[in-house]
Order: structure tokens, then C-alpha cells, then sequence
């Protein structure tokens, strides 16, 4: 202690800064410092821990989110009656920094709606500002993103990590597609000869549907998570199995297979239905249109 009030009085007789704060600014940044160092000790304790990697980051986060609090708690008891000194003090600093520190206000608000009201969770798929991902990781002012492609390229990882403020909750518009159900609406498209035997061809595109082992239980889930739901969404559904509609164009016939799948499976699951399909074509049982 006597080595801070030491190095707190030659800075503010080199700054000519009350030594006071100098002295409570050095304690602010040990206490972070140490805190920091804690987070990196118990990071790698539970690195090395038997459990699986979600239950690492939860209980890591947890831990993250304990010390964080602890440090300001103990940042304001430090400098105590102090603090409303402070506070003249940052009241005369220059507008622009004024208006970051009420970004950092803004979004730290909007960290605590999203945390009460949890419009997204860790895990999550969403969609912001055009930019779409699954929710990685959350802070008291911003949360990230692991971005995806567009559904052109199956909605796969970049390997891109996106970091989103908080207020955009608040000026964006957001798409949660897990937030109630687990499974969204898929199509592929199949295009068959106008002399092909429509009624088979259903048939075998039922079998493929049907025998896909990701597609299998969803409806069933899908329904209990429509039960669950209704108690507090207007939703509601006709239908939640495969279903094959047709349509008829000038040189072919449009079969468009619509089921629900789990967003994270869906580029699997047409791979797999596709190779199918493709069986199918050659030994004859599918009359596949090909454009000359």
C-alpha cells in the first residue's frame, strides 16, 4: 500500500493531478488486473475439466459474470466518497466522449432487457441487420455472433465472429429462428418430364422423406413444442409433416418437397434427400428433366 500512495504522490506532483484520484486509480486498475487474472486461472481449470464443452461454457460464463460484478462493487467501494467528485469531473469532458459514454449506458441497458426478457439465448440462430448466425457468447454491452452463409450456400458457417452492440435490439430487427420452435420450413425443388407417372414419383419422394432419420421425429417434437407455445403465441399449424406440392410449367413438372428440419441439419438433410433422389434417377424410378 505504501509503494501506491508513494507512486501516487511523484504522479501528481508530475501532473500536477490530485494524488487522491491518482492513488484510487491505481487500486481500480489492480482490482481489474486481479480479477482479470482470476478469470484466466479458472478458464484453464476448466478446460481440463471431464465435462462436456457446454457445460464448460456455462459455468465459465457464470464464474465470468460473478467476478465482473465483484469488481465494480469493489471499484465503488474504493473510491466511495470520492465518487461524486468523480462525477464534476467527468461532467466537464468533451462532448464526443460524452456521447460514447452514452452508447456504453445504452447498451448496457439494453444488455439487461435482453437478459429479462430474452428475446435470443446462447445458441440461438438469429438474424440482425442482415447479418445471420448463431449467438456464441453474450457481454454486458454486445454479444457475438458466429456469422452463416445465405441459403444459396446452405446456411453453413463463415467461421466469421460478429460482434453486435446491445442497443441494436432496440433499432434492427430481429429474426429468432429457435427461439420458440427448434425446426424451420425447408424446400428442394425437383423438376420430372411431363410424361413422367406423377402419382410414383410422389411416392418414392414420401419414402425419401420419410426414411431420412432427421426428418422422422420432428413432427412429433414439433407438435409438443406447438402445445407448449399457444399458452403465449397465436400460432398454430394444419399440418407439420412432409408434404409434396406440384406445379406445372411448359416443358416440366415442379415437385417442391416442403418439411420441417433443424436449421443447423439443413444442408445434411438435403444432401441426403438429393443423393436419394439421384439413386432414384438411375435405376429409373424418377424421371429427372434435364434442360437440353
Amino acid at each position: 500500500m505504501n509503494y501506491v500512495i508513494e507512486l501516487s504522490e511523484y504522479l501528481g506532483n508530475l501532473t500536477g493531478i490530485d494524488s487522491e484520484y491518482i492513488k484510487l486509480s491505481i487500486l481500480t486498475i489492480l482490482v481489474f488486473l486481479v480479477i482479470g487474472i482470476i478469470k484466466i486461472v479458472i478458464r484453464k481449470i476448466y478446460s481440463n475439466l471431464p465435462v462436456n464443452d457446454k457445460k464448460k461454457y456455462f459455468r465459465n460464463r457464470k464464474i465470468r459474470i460473478v467476478l465482473t460484478a465483484l469488481s465494480f462493487v469493489l471499484v465503488f467501494l474504493i473510491w466511495g466518497e470520492k465518487l461524486s467528485g468523480l462525477i464534476t469531473i467527468i461532467s466537464f469532458i468533451s462532448a464526443g466522449l460524452t456521447i460514447a459514454i452514452r452508447e456504453i449506458i445504452f447498451n448496457f441497458f439494453a444488455g439487461i432487457y435482453i437478459n429479462v426478457n430474452k428475446p435470443f439465448e446462447i445458441e440461438d440462430r438469429i438474424e440482425l441487420d442482415d447479418v445471420k448466425g448463431d449467438v456464441i457468447t453474450m457481454h454486458p454491452l454486445g454479444f457475438e455472433i458466429l456469422e452463416i452463409g445465405d441459403r444459396v450456400y446452405g446456411e453453413q458457417s463463415t467461421g466469421r465472429i460478429i460482434h453486435v452492440p446491445n442497443s441494436y435490439i432496440f433499432t434492427k430487427t430481429l429474426k429468432n429462428y429457435t427461439k420458440v420452435f427448434k425446426y424451420i420450413w425447408d424446400e428442394i425443388k425437383v423438376e420430372v418430364t411431363l410424361d413422367s407417372d406423377i402419382k410414383k414419383t410422389e411416392e418414392i419422394l414420401y419414402e425419401i422423406l420419410y426414411d431420412n432419420e432427421s426428418l422422422r421425429e420432428v413432427p412429433t417434437k414439433m407438435e409438443n413444442a406447438v402445445d407448449e407455445a399457444i399458452l403465449e403465441y397465436r400460432i398454430y399449424y394444419n399440418n407439420l409433416d412432409p408434404i409434396i406440392y406440384i406445379k406445372i410449367e411448359k416443358s416440366h413438372v415442379e415437385m417442391h418437397l416442403r418439411y420441417l428440419v433443424h436449421p443447423k441439419k439443413a444442408r445434411n438433410v438435403q444432401d441426403e434427400i438429393n443423393l436419394r433422389i439421384l439413386e432414384e434417377y438411375k435405376k429409373g424410378n424418377i424421371d429427372l428433366y434435364i434442360k437440353d
